[in-house]
């Protein structure tokens, strides 16, 4: 069978070339540009914990430790008031920590991009291709046909093609896929600076600094990155004014000076509360910094009308823009690649189902749009300034909207907590169950397990290549494996998973939140909790496993699609000089030309295009307040 064809060396495209090649799935990387990551220090990313995890697992878990930074806390200050601190412990092997408490990854992209392009150098399955432009692509019903140009330009045939290339995606646009949303939601200008500023280790969110005037439009972010290093991002007003190199240096010169004339560090209370900053006056120099790098940032909204067209599918920029108040945009891509990979491993061995691969849109889409919804419905809110107005939709205006920007930047809440596809095409068919703290279709918690081969190690560590049975089951520790391997429920869940249509991993944990003991925890590959039961119970098992393939019960792959054996396939894609008379041509105009707008308008950015997206799209009502959060 031939390979997969990802188009676009990203972040996320070499993430999911990645993942692929972790379930025997080979691939073929095509990237239009030298391989060369250029330097960028302004230019980070921020990783929570789930994308975070998925990207240790790829091989990048060092990276993640020397490029990148965990805060120790998170401020929020509003003019000259610490508002709310937020302290954060380092991950624990025992799960001691609780997952609020953990702090994302901040690091910068090109730090990522280097060493995913470095772990993918050592994948048999997978090949890159620098220079390698994308200009045509067909299918059939065997596979995608791309014709590339450039010092490698031939025509290349898969299985799948993904396209992975950006927001000004060519294989979105040559799928003819419609990308409406809003342009220049918000406008940012970023540094990168090395100083040292008076809270080390901590992130800070500054809302209407009295060093630029006040003001509710004012904002300003510091995380800091290794080796004293800082990102410094401050909100823009709204149009089109340029931003001079003069003006951003006195935007720096600005906020040092009043961050170490006024340190928020002094706004701490005795009792740990809130609490005015000491110190008021302006006449404390500007301390000295290195500047190492700027930009502006510009956030667009944008949804693509579809994620899949036959045997192509979209993800990260390609498929979605997002990044309005503190949303991260790459997150939201990794979790497409996570979604993805599973999914076309399972295709690629055992043969295409029409539901498994419909699910990647009706989940991820329907994620990302209920994730721009509530960005939208919260952005005049906190940035028109109107306080009336707030307290009509949430109490304490200050708090309020301090806590859902909060959200946003720390992956909590309808901004940025990891999404629940409590409407899947892949529901089991089992229900009843007992309750536990995660519902079904959310991520699980990443509690410390068992594996087989007696090693204690985290949840999250053994995602990605099948089915995990998660047996809770309290006193385990304290036994040998060698004992509690054949005593109680686990030779009959032994028998049972052994007798699943997939592949799958039995594991024993002490304790699950809200979990009794014995309850049996199916979880997706990617995470995502398929449903828990009371004991074991083979029949439910299988029919679980049956849905989370997207299949009946006992229905059979598609004939002439077994599974292939071990080691079958090529490590690149195949090249056919021959193949195919030339390629569909580019759609007209840039992405989302003529579909930009305000939310809901029109013909609905954020929400399914067409009666069948709209059956498929596990998306929001439209009417659903979002402006909520966990600590309001």
């Amino acid at each position: 069978m031939d390979p997969v064809i990802v188009v676009g060396a990203g972040p996320v495209g070499l993430s999911l070339s990645l993942a692929l090649a972790r379930l025997g799935v080979p691939s073929v990387v095509l990237d239009e540009t030298t391989g060369q990551e250029d330097t960028r220090p302004a230019r980070t990313a921020v990783l929570h914990q789930d994308t975070a995890a998925f990207v240790g697992r790829l091989g990048c878990a060092d990276t993640l430790e020397s490029a990148g930074t965990r805060w120790t806390a998170w401020r929020t200050m509003r003019r000259r008031r610490l508002l709310e601190r937020i302290a954060f412990v380092p991950p624990t092997p025992d799960g001691a920590a609780p997952a609020t408490a953990v702090s994302p990854v901040h690091l910068p992209q090109h730090a990522l991009t280097r060493a995913l392009r470095a772990a993918l150098a050592r994948e048999k399955l997978a090949e890159i291709v620098t220079g390698s432009r994308l200009a045509g692509l067909e299918q059939d019903e065997q596979g995608v046909s791309a014709l590339t140009r450039g010092t490698n330009g031939t025509w290349w045939r898969g299985s799948y093609l993904i396209g992975c290339d950006g927001p000004r995606s060519t294989v979105r646009k040559l799928l003819d896929i419609r990308f409406p949303g809003r342009t220049a939601v918000e406008r940012h200008a970023v540094a990168a600076l090395r100083c040292e500023l008076p809270w080390p280790g901590e992130a800070l969110l500054h809302r209407s600094p009295p060093r630029h005037g006040g003001g509710p439009g004012g904002e300003v972010s510091a995380r800091p990155l290794p080796d004293g290093i800082w990102r410094l991002d401050w909100l823009l007003p709204p149009g089109r004014e340029l931003v001079t190199p003069d003006a951003l240096v006195a935007r720096i010169r600005d906020s040092l000076a009043g961050w170490t004339t006024e340190s928020p560090a002094d706004a701490d209370g005795a009792d740990g509360g809130a609490a005015p900053a000491r110190g008021r006056g302006h006449g404390r120099l500007v301390p000295p910094y290195e500047l190492l790098d700027t930009g502006v940032h510009t956030v667009h909204h944008r949804l693509a009308r579809r994620w899949r067209q036959g045997r192509a599918f979209l993800a990260g920029d390609a498929a979605h823009l997002l990044g309005a108040l503190g949303t991260q945009g790459l997150d939201e891509g990794l979790r497409d690649a996570e979604n993805l990979a599973w999914k076309l491993g399972l295709a690629w061995h055992h043969g295409a189902c029409e539901v498994l691969l419909d699910s990647y849109q009706a989940e991820r889409r329907g994620a990302v749009a209920a994730r721009l919804r509530a960005a939208d419905q919260a952005l005049p809110l906190l940035r028109d300034g109107r306080s009336a107005r707030w307290r009509t939709v949430l109490p304490g205006a200050v708090r309020g909207r301090s806590t859902l920007l909060t959200d946003g930047h720390l992956s909590r809440g309808p901004l940025g907590a990891p999404p629940v596809y409590a409407r899947t095409p892949l529901a089991p068919p089992v229900t009843g169950g007992p309750v536990v703290e995660t519902l079904p279709g959310a991520a699980v918690t990443d509690v410390p397990v068992t594996a087989s081969d007696g090693s204690v190690v985290r949840l999250r560590d053994r995602l990605g290549k099948g089915l995990l049975v998660v047996l809770v089951a309290p006193g385990t520790g304290v036994w040998d494996r060698r004992h509690w391997q054949s005593a109680g429920l686990m030779p009959r869940l032994a028998d049972a998973v052994g007798a699943l249509p997939m592949a799958a991993e039995i594991l024993v944990t002490e304790a699950y939140p809200g979990a009794a003991a014995h309850t049996v925890l199916l979880v997706r590959p990617d995470g995502h909790l398929v449903t828990a039961l009371s004991g074991v119970r083979p029949a439910e098992m299988a029919a679980c496993a049956d849905a989370v393939r997207g299949r009946v019960s006992g229905q059979e792959a598609e004939p002439g699609r077994e599974r292939r054996p071990e080691g079958a396939g090529d490590s690149g894609g195949s090249r056919d000089g021959g193949a195919g008379q030339g390629g569909a041509g580019a759609g007209a105009g840039e992405p989302g030309e003529g579909g930009a707008g305000a939310s809901g308008a029109g013909e609905g950015e954020y929400g399914a295009g067409g009666a069948a997206e709209s059956r498929a799209c596990a998306v929001d009502p439209p009417r659903t307040s979002m402006l909520h959060s966990e600590g309001d």
